[in-house]
Parts: C-alpha cells; structure tokens; sequence
C-alpha cells in the first residue's frame, strides 16, 4: 500500500478536479450503502494521467504490465482522452526475463487492487490513521508533561533536602563556634588571673624599690638645690651687669637727645617732650638699679625693663630726630610754598567750582558732619569669607606639617624650599621674573620641578598642592613686609609674578589676600576698634603689631612693614603678567583700588597711619587710576585734600607730622602740576 502523504496528495488533485467539486449529502447513512453498489465502480478518464504525474513510479514495466491488464472500456476511454500518457505506450523491451515479467504483473496486480478500492473506506481509513496518530501524539504530550512534573517535583524535593542540610550544616558550625569561644574565654580568664598574681609581685618589688629612690632622689634633690643656688646667684650677677650697662646706654642716649634739643631755636621746633620723657625713663630704670643693689639680685623682668627702656630712647631720639630732619625740609620748602600758595589757593578754588557738581557738594556736607568708623558690611563679609578660607586651608595641611614622620617632613622641607628659593630671587629684569614664574607655574600644575640634587612635585602627596599654595601666598606677603618696605621699587617685579600666579591658579589669590588682611587690614580698608575689657596687647596685635619676648614693635618699624605690603598690593592692583595672559580680565583689577580708595575717604583717619597708607597707595597706584577714571579720580583728590586732609592733621601729634607733611606736599604738588609720575620701579615691566 502507498505511504499516506502521497494518498492525501491524490485526494487533493480529486478534490479540486470537476467531480470533486459536485455537492455531497454529509448525512449519509449506513443503510443506504446498498445504493453505491448498484453503480459500476469505474476509474476517472484522467486516472491515468494522474497515475502517470502524481504517483511515483516503481518500475516502467508496470506501465506496460498494467496497461495489460486494464479492462478495454477503461483503456478505450483512457485513448480517449486528449494529451492522455497513455496516448504513447512504454512498452518494455522484448528481452526481458520472465521473471521479471511476473514481477511486473504482482505490482500491476497490487496498484489494481489499490486502485479499485472504494473511495469511501479510503477515506475512513485514512482519517482513522490520522485519529490514531493525533491520539498517539496527545498521549506522547500527556506523558511528557507528566515526566516534566515529576523531574520539578524531584528537584524540589532535592532543594528542600539541600536547604535543610545547610541550615543543619550552619547549626553545627555555630555550636563549634560557640564552644572555641568559650574556650578561648576560659583561657583568657585564666591568663588575666596569673597576671593579677604576677602584678601584685611587681607592685611589691615596686614599693620596695620605691623606698630606695626615694632616698636617693633626696640625696639628689639637695644636690640640685645647691646647684641651683649656684645658678641663681651667677645669672644674678650676669643680669646685674646687664642692668647695669642698660643704664649706662640709656645715659648716653639721654645726653644725645639733651644736645639735639639746642636746635630748638633754629628749626623753631618743639622738643622739650622728649627731654622729658628721656629723663622720665632714665629716672625709672635707675630706680630699678638701686632697688636691686640694694637688696636681691635683680630679675630678668627687670632686665626687660632696662631693655624696654634703652629701646624706647631709641625710638625717641629717632622720632626726634626725623622730627628735626622734617622741620629742616619744611623750613626749606616753606619759602617756596609761601609764594606758591596763593596762586595754589586760587587754582583749587577754581578747579573746586568747575568740577564740583550738586551731589559732591551734598557728599562733602554728610562728611563734615561725621564719617564711617568702620568699612562696609559687604567689604567685611568677604574679608570674613577670605579668613575663613584661609583657616580651613590650614587646618588642612596641618596633617602634613604637624606630622613627625620622616618621609613626611623631608617632604614638607623640600616643598617649602621650592616655594621659598624662587620668590626670593625675584629681581627687577625680566628674565628673572620670567624665570621664577614658570617654576611656581609648573609646581602648582603638578609637574616636576628640579632643584639642586632633586626633584619636587605635588603630586607625591594628598595635601602638597594645598600646602604649597598656602605657604606661596604667605611667602608673598612676607616679601611686601621684609623686600619691598626696604625697597620699594621691587614691588612690581614681585607683582608681575604675584598677577600672573593669580590668574592661572586663583586659589592663591584668595589665600594671599587672606594673609594680607590678617597682617594688615588696612589693605582691606578696615581700622580695628578697642573693645571695652579687650587686653591691651590683643588690641595692638590686631592692629597688625609685633608682639614678642621683647614687648611691642616698633612704630617706626610698623609704619614700615603696612607702607610695604600696601605698595605692593597698590603694584598687584595695576600690572599683569606679560608674557601670556589667561583670562581677559584682571582677577584684582583697579576697580578694587578705586574701592578702596573711596571707602578710606569715607572713614575717620586714625594718626599715623591713614597719612602713611594714603601716600604709598597714591605714590604706587595712583597713575593708573589717573588714567583710568581720569576727571573721577581728580574729585576724589580734591575731596582728600578739602575734607579729609584736615581731620588727618587734627588727628595726629607734634611728633607724628612726618607722615603728614609728606602726604601734604605731594597732595600739593600733583594738583598743580594735575598729573602723578610713574611710579619707581615701574619701568622694568617696559625695558
């Protein structure tokens, strides 16, 4: 019998010929089969065709053979039929076996038979085969699925055993756990009772030990009394001598500023305040003398007061002295201000009615009435966000410069050293400027920087870039106080290199405004006030004093370190640095310099010190703010010389007028002559 696709692929070709599309009755029953085997159960005219096209032949002589045996009427209307295969036979050859023809006729027997069966139990066959193998395949899906069940419900049989076998396995692990536990307090029980027992025999041995030192340490102890008796009594004679020879300095000075005092009636100068208070010293300190010879070795804090006091003749001889050198410049300047003075006075009025507007008038009216006593709160919000900053800065590093590691310390020395050695080789030529800025450019940019015998870098430690901008901007302001207080010209080259740092790392810009305001806050401009109850010492030491071993600094010496670290910052304010420029703005420009001379017009001048700041800013700054704000810059001028200029001199002492006069002179000399010179020192940004 044929394979079963290749049936349903006959019945296809039947359904779609012409008989298979005629209307069946679906209701037929079993009864009426009788009916079918009235007619004559023939092939189709095109079974041949089909045979020949759709059903695969076995052996060609099966054509020939069973062409034999089909009935005439069916070979007839085969023959009939037009473009029918069996139009040309295949007749097999005569040789062929007999063998093979009996062959040939059992096939042509069986695709008859196959091809009389009645199309209606083929059917039910064919559908009963397909019944069974849709059966076949459920039954298939059933078992499969229920094997599948059986695998899940075993693996979770497997997972539910494994999971208790693990928690049975930690139960175990724990109770070992616990039982090497106490173990080991048992044994540390034990351990800490034997050593209680041996701490109780080293604490006998201790006492006995005890009683033995205690009787040599007062053996001792009376050795070094005497020892120290010994001690005392020599530095008792050697700070005797001291005293002494202050004494002897302090008489000479004394007689030095008794001389001078004959130029009392040619300098038409009074000086009798310093005899006074020459003889009033020389009268403490030899009372300090006899009381000491007289009695007991003197003490060092009399020693300190014999230095004080030699110290404090000094200052006055100096004062007198600059006071004298005053009196001779002014008895010579004061011929020509006499003849100048009247054109000057005349010039002023007119400028002042010309250049005065309504409002400056109003201004000057609040002035006279009171100025401010202290900056503004905006000023003092960022003077207070700069120290602060400052201060977390340094509790930073404080890590690194507190540490007593070795690696550490040879680090912060090194770092140090390369941060120290370039500021203070700045020197006016540009080569040298140029030079120290790219090895404090390439230090703070975390590139190597070669030293002597080695090579330094901040990236070698967590807290060395923070380190080295800190002591960068202390090492500047530290330059203003020591380089250019002495030399005033070498605040610009200090500046070019100061600017250009600023604006490629502005880190360091904050912090050496901070260490600016901390040593001088009148660069802020901010004058500190006593508070009521405030130490003496903690209010000079806010004012920017020294204060040491050996007491107060110096006013003079004062005076000297604020007049340099505002000349150098009144240098910052107006240069940059040549030789590539970053941003396309200054980061402390002149904006800041015409701040702050306005808030120092706006406040009440303390002696001393407004006329010596107002002098080095104007000396320093004030060409670029000429030319910068030009008729604006010429009222605020007029303003400091009409208004300010007066309360500045009702302010200060006879002994205090050097400042004064030299503030004076200048004020006079750049409104009539309506312009300020270059400052010294400015040229070699130029050559």
């Amino acid at each position: 019998m044929m394979s079963s696709h290749r049936d349903w692929a006959t019945l296809d070709a039947l359904r779609n010929s012409p008989k298979g599309n005629l209307p069946y009755n679906q209701q037929w029953s079993s009864e009426e089969e009788d009916v079918l085997s009235q007619s004559i159960c023939m092939l189709s005219p095109y079974a041949g065709w089909v045979l020949e096209n759709i059903v695969p032949k076995k052996s060609p002589i099966i054509n020939s053979e069973y062409k034999e045996h089909i009935p005439d009427s069916v070979g007839l209307s085969l023959m009939s039929i037009p473009g029918s295969p069996f139009l040309i036979p295949n007749s097999p050859p005569e040789t062929k076996k007999d063998q093979v023809k009996l062959n040939n006729m059992e096939s042509c027997t069986e695709v008859e038979t196959f091809l009389r069966l009645p199309s209606a139990k083929m059917l039910a066959v064919e559908s009963k085969i397909h019944l069974f193998e849709v059966a076949q395949k459920t039954k298939s899906k059933e078992e499969l699925n229920a094997r599948l069940d059986y695998a899940n419900r075993y693996t979770r049989s497997l997972a539910e055993k494994a999971a208790e076998q693990f928690k049975r396995f930690e139960e175990m692990l724990e109770l070992k756990q616990r039982r090497v536990k106490q173990e080991l307090e048992e044994q540390l029980e034990k351990d800490s009772k034997e050593a209680l027992e041996q701490q109780e025999k080293l604490k006998e041995e201790h006492r006995h030990r005890a009683k033995l030192l205690t009787l040599k340490l007062r053996e001792a102890e009376q050795q070094r009394q005497q020892e120290i008796e010994r001690t005392r009594q020599e530095e008792g004679r050697e700070r005797m001598r001291q005293l002494c020879a202050l004494q002897q300095k302090a008489l000479q000075l004394i007689q030095k500023i008794e001389i001078d005092q004959e130029l009392q009636e040619t300098l038409r100068v009074e000086l009798s305040s310093y005899s006074k208070r020459g003889n009033q010293i020389c009268g403490n300190l030899s009372n300090v003398v006899r009381s000491s010879s007289e009695g007991q070795f003197p003490s060092q804090d009399d020693v300190i007061f014999g230095e004080r006091s030699v110290q404090e003749l000094k200052v006055l001889l100096h004062d007198m002295e600059k006071e004298v050198s005053v009196a001779q410049e002014k008895c010579k300047v004061e011929e020509e201000v006499a003849k100048q003075k009247q054109n000057v006075s005349e010039q002023q009025q007119q400028q002042a009615k010309t250049q005065t507007s309504g409002p400056t008038r109003q201004k000057t009216q609040e002035r006279k009435e009171g100025l401010q006593i202290t900056a503004g709160k905006s000023i003092m919000k960022q003077c207070k966000d700069l120290l602060s900053r400052c201060d977390q800065c340094l509790n930073a590093i404080s890590a690194l410069t507190a540490s007593k590691d070795k690696q550490e310390k040879k680090t912060r020395a090194e770092l140090q050293k390369a941060v120290f050695t370039p500021v203070s080789q700045i020197s006016s030529e540009l080569v040298s400027v140029k030079e120290v800025f790219k090895k404090l450019n390439t230090l703070l940019s975390g590139e190597e920087v070669r030293m002597r015998d080695y090579t330094v870098s901040v990236s070698r430690h967590a807290l060395a870039l923070e380190f080295v901008n800190y002591k960068l901007a202390e090492r500047f302001v530290n330059q203003a106080e020591e380089e250019v207080a002495s030399h005033h010209e070498s605040a610009f080259p200090i500046a070019v290199v100061l600017s250009g740092i600023w604006e490629r790392h502005p880190r360091v810009g904050e912090l050496f405004l901070a260490h600016l305001y901390k040593k001088c806050p009148y660069a802020l401009p901010y004058y500190p006030f006593y508070k009521k109850g405030e130490p003496l010492i903690e209010y000079q030491r806010k004012l920017g004093y020294i204060i040491d071993g050996s007491g107060v600094e110096r006013q003079d010496n004062f005076l000297k370190r604020m007049s340099g670290m505002i000349r150098l910052y009144a240098a910052v304010l107006q240069v940059r640095y040549p030789f590539g420029i970053v941003l396309p703005y200054h980061p402390h420009g002149l904006s800041y310099g015409w701040r702050w001379l306005a808030q120092m017009l706006n406040m009440e001048p303390v002696a001393d010190i407004t006329a010596t700041l107002l002098y080095d800013f104007l000396e320093v700054c004030g060409n670029a703010l000429m030319k910068h704000y030009q008729g604006q810059f010429w009222k605020l001028i007029l303003l400091l010389h009409e208004e300010l200029f007066p309360r500045i001199q009702l302010v200060t002492t006879e002994g205090q007028m050097g400042s004064v006069v030299r503030l004076k002179l200048f004020l006079e000399k750049i409104l009539q002559q309506r312009t300020i010179p270059l400052p010294n020192g400015y040229q070699c940004l130029t050559s």
